[in-house]
C-alpha cells in the first residue's frame, strides 16, 4: 500500500497517476476531500493538522507521499505546515512506514549559484523560513534512521491542468487566451522550471527504489535554462502568437502589494527573478539514467494541445 498525503494538488494528482501505471501499486489516498484519480483507489477523509486522524490515515502504509500544500499565506503556513508534517513523521514512524517528503527551493541562497542537493539553506522571508523549518525536520527524522526517509526537491513549475506558479499564471496562461504575458522582474535570467508530470514521475521513482532513502535528491528539470524572454518565444512559437510581452518590475509588485494581499505574500519570491536561478539534478539523472525528462518544448506542445480539446 503507498499513501499519498495531501491528494488533490496537481502533484500529487499526477503521483496517484504515476504510481499506478508504473507500480500497479494498492494507492490510498488522503485528504479532507479526496478524489479518485484511479479507479481502484482507496479514499481517506483526514485533517492533517489532526495527529490520530493522520496516524490512522497512513496505518498500512508502505510508502508514504507527503504532498501536502497550503495557500500562499505566511501566518496559515507558520501555524500549520509544521504541524501538518509533524503528524505525518509520526504517524509513518508509529505505521514503520517509508516516507518521501515534496520539498521546493524557497529555503536556498537566493542568487546566481548553481544550486546542488548541498547548497545551504539561507531562506529570506516568513514562509522560506517555514520550509527551512520544515526540510530540516525531515532531515532530523532521516538522521533519527527508525524510518527510510527522502526528500525530493523541485523548483518552480510550469505545466498541465491547475498547476501553479509565475511562469503558468503570468506566461502561459495569457498566452493561451491570446494576451499578451507578463514577465516578473527581469526577462534576460535563467531559470530552471519543471515540468509537473516530470516531478510527479521522479518522485514516483525515488519512493520505490529502496537506495534513495537517506538522502535529498532534485527533482529532474530540462539543463536548457532559458531566460523568460526565450522562454516567451518559444511558447508563442507553439501556440502561434506574437512574442510579446511586458516587464513587472520589483516596485510595481511591491506598489501591488500595498494593496493586494496576494501580492504581499509573493514579494519575498522576488529577489530570485533578479538574477539567475538554477537548480542542478545531475545526481537524479544518473541514478535514473532512463528518465526521460520533458522538453520545454514538448511541454508547451502538451499544454497547447490540452487548450484545444478543452
Amino acid at each position: 500500500m503507498q499513501t499519498i498525503l495531501g491528494a488533490t494538488g496537481q502533484i500529487a494528482v499526477e503521483l496517484a497517476r504515476e504510481l499506478q501505471r508504473s507500480q500497479s501499486r494498492t494507492l490510498r489516498l488522503v485528504s479532507r476531500n479526496p478524489r479518485q484519480v484511479n479507479g481502484t483507489d482507496e479514499l481517506v477523509s483526514a485533517n492533517l493538522l489532526d495527529a490520530e486522524q493522520t496516524a490512522l490515515a497512513v496505518r498500512g502504509s508502505d510508502v508514504v507521499y507527503f504532498t501536502a500544500g497550503l495557500p500562499p499565506d505566511s501566518a496559515l503556513w507558520e501555524s500549520q505546515f509544521p504541524t501538518m508534517l509533524r503528524n505525518a513523521l509520526d504517524g509513518c514512524r508509529a505505521a514503520g512506514a517509508s516516507f518521501v517528503y515534496f520539498d521546493n527551493t524557497y529555503m536556498y541562497p537566493q542568487d546566481d549559484r548553481l544550486l546542488t542537493e548541498d547548497a545551504p539553506f539561507e531562506p529570506h522571508g516568513r514562509k522560506a523560513k517555514v520550509r527551512a523549518a520544515m526540510a530540516s525536520m525531515v532531515l532530523a527524522e532521516m538522521a533519527r534512521g527508525d524510518i527510510p526517509v527522502l526528500i525530493g526537491r523541485a523548483p518552480e513549475f510550469y505545466g498541465p491542468g491547475k498547476t501553479q506558479s509565475f511562469t503558468n499564471t503570468l506566461v502561459i496562461e495569457p498566452i493561451k487566451l491570446g494576451h499578451k504575458p507578463r514577465v516578473p522582474v527581469r526577462d534576460d535570467t535563467r531559470r530552471t522550471l519543471i515540468w509537473t508530470p516530470d516531478a510527479s514521475r521522479a518522485l514516483a521513482a525515488l519512493g520505490n527504489a529502496p537506495d534513495a532513502f537517506g538522502q535529498t535528491w532534485h527533482l529532474p528539470c530540462d539543463d536548457d535554462r532559458l531566460t523568460y524572454k526565450q522562454f516567451v518565444a518559444l511558447a508563442a512559437e507553439v501556440f502561434g502568437r506574437a512574442p510579446e510581452y511586458s516587464v513587472i518590475s520589483s516596485l510595481a509588485m511591491t506598489v501591488a502589494g500595498l494593496f493586494k494581499k496576494e501580492a504581499r505574500e509573493i514579494k519575498e519570491l522576488l529577489p530570485r527573478y533578479r538574477q539567475d536561478n538554477l537548480l542542478d539534478s545531475t545526481k537524479f539523472k544518473q541514478r535514473f539514467p532512463d528518465f526521460v525528462v520533458t522538453t520545454y518544448k514538448d511541454g508547451l506542445r502538451q499544454i497547447q494541445a490540452q487548450a484545444k480539446i478543452a
